[in-house]
């Protein structure tokens, strides 16, 4: 079984991410959504409410697991799973700039590999940041986020810690 994993923090999951996890869907026999949590970072959503976002948004997909990521470095997470790949989403030349150097010591520690997909161009603007912000200064994201989401973002959601 060819298996992937497609990590984030989904804060809040937009349609940007639906398209590269429905990508890797078509390429996977099973794609995990491990949603992560940074304690360095504040997150408008708790844990749990990203990841029911997630399940709500993906229920119709075949072969997507949603699942905490957990604390610990993704390649170790790769490992005990039984994962070869990681699929990232690519905006711009920043992203790979970013995602490269991580690539490379994934596959070093635990010869993971990571799939890059070029983001489709009408969703090469789209970020979790600029939709929370957007949302929280009373603009429109009904374009851009699946249905669960913006319910919860009209709402107010949570202030997770």
């Amino acid at each position: 079984m060819r298996r992937a994993v497609c990590p984030g923090s989904f804060d809040p999951i937009h349609n940007g991410h639906l398209e590269v996890i429905a990508r890797a869907a078509g390429l996977f026999d099973e794609v995990v959504v491990a949603v992560s949590t940074n304690y360095a970072k504040k997150y408008r959503f708790s844990l749990e409410e990203r990841m029911d976002m997630a399940r709500e948004t993906l229920a119709s997909l075949r072969g997507i697991i949603v699942e905490p990521m957990g604390e610990g470095l993704l390649a170790e997470y790769c490992r005990h799973r039984g994962i070869s790949a990681i699929v990232k989403g690519l905006r711009s030349s920043s992203d790979f700039d970013y995602e490269l150097p991580m690539a490379t010591m994934n596959r070093q520690l635990s010869g993971v590999e990571t799939v890059f997909l070029p983001a489709e161009a009408h969703y090469l603007h789209l970020s979790s940041t600029l939709i929370k912000e957007i949302s929280l200064l009373g603009g429109d994201v009904s374009d851009f986020v699946p249905k669960s989401v913006l319910r919860r973002l009209l709402a107010g959601g949570s202030a997770a810690e």
